[in-house]
């Protein structure tokens, strides 16, 4: 896939995404270490920075350390999912997910950070804090809705339709002019990456019950456990209005309409070379794919300099359809 030269408006809509986030996200971070400075006659010194099973504090620094770390921390991760936004969201939903993830870690460290210094207010020895399983709990959600709305917020791909035929070497299907078709396939991972994941969310619920001892985190737990088995299991369909991809439960989903099919293609997909593992996946170039196992996937490049693969049975047929559908319509 060719490069985005950075005087392209696409680059532009990615770098207005990226700048406003980080802008943002590093403006919570500031705030909650202002907040926290102003709280500075009123803790222990030194605070609290980590508390064991039991639910007693076991780790100790000094109010500065802790805001450094929170600081620098919080940078990375801000900085880290920008840069992402920026390089390789070609696609809105990889600029969705990466605004969603800028957002997400700003708020959670300032929220986790501030909760533990503020059940350490007015204290003398920060040996007497409570437990912070109530503050855990806050940052997970009070940094997840925010995150989402973000998400929500960033807008979508505008389209880009083509009247260039399809390339006459890529795969076709033997479909008349004007007759409909409609293909479908269910696109699923395999057992051991089924029940990998099932054991990681069970071995994740209980970590979480052993160490803040609050049972309403497991809503949390189960909520991503859902959406976690929801990306495993994809459905996808090529008809006469293009292809979409969509997850079990419809949502997150995957569109490209007709007339923005360049061409499809079979490919080869290696999850963890390729892509880094399983699942909604954003690869070189900026490149979306839905991988649930090794094996041929179905490539399907389209204008804007895009691109979405998805591993599925039977996608050289899949392919050929799209591209003949995409063929006639264009000849209409």
């Amino acid at each position: 896939m060719a490069a985005t030269s950075s005087s392209d408006p696409r680059f532009a809509t990615r770098r207005r995404t990226a700048g406003w986030v980080t802008a943002v996200g590093l403006a919570v971070l500031v705030a909650a270490i202002a907040v926290a400075w102003s709280w500075r006659a009123r803790l222990p010194d030194p605070v609290a920075t980590h508390w064991g099973v039991d639910g007693t504090a076991d780790g100790f620094s000094s109010l500065s350390g802790i805001l450094a770390v929170m600081l620098g921390f919080g940078t990375v991760l801000v900085v880290g999912f920008g840069a992402v936004t920026l390089l390789l969201g070609h696609s809105a939903v990889t600029r969705r997910i990466g605004a969603a993830a800028v957002i997400w870690s700003a708020l959670f460290m300032s929220l986790l950070t501030l909760g533990m210094l503020y059940v350490q207010r007015g204290l003398a020895d920060a040996r007497d804090a409570d437990g912070i399983g109530g503050v855990l709990l806050v940052a997970v959600v009070g940094s997840l809705l925010p995150a989402v709305a973000a998400g929500a917020l960033v807008p979508g791909d505008p389209r880009l339709p083509t009247s260039d035929v399809v390339a006459a070497d890529a795969p076709r299907a033997e479909l008349t002019a004007g007759e409909r078709t409609t293909w479908v396939a269910r696109a699923g991972a395999g057992p051991v990456v089924g029940v990998g994941a099932a054991a990681g969310a069970v071995l994740l619920a209980l970590v979480v019950v052993m160490v803040t001892r609050v049972w309403a985190l497991l809503v949390v737990v189960g909520l991503v456990g859902i959406l976690l088995a929801a990306m495993l299991r994809w459905v996808v369909c090529v008809d006469s209005t293009g292809l979409s991809i969509r997850s079990a439960i419809g949502w997150p989903r995957i569109y490209v309409p007709l007339d923005e099919v360049v061409r499809a293609d079979v490919i080869e997909v290696r999850p963890l070379r390729d892509f880094g593992g399983w699942g909604l996946r954003v690869g070189r170039g900026g490149r979306v794919a839905v991988v649930l196992r090794s094996g041929e996937a179905m490539l399907v490049e389209r204008t804007g300099g895009r691109s979405v693969a998805v591993t599925v049975d039977g996608a050289a047929t899949a392919a050929g359809v799209l591209n003949t559908l995409a063929d006639h319509a264009r000849r209409t």
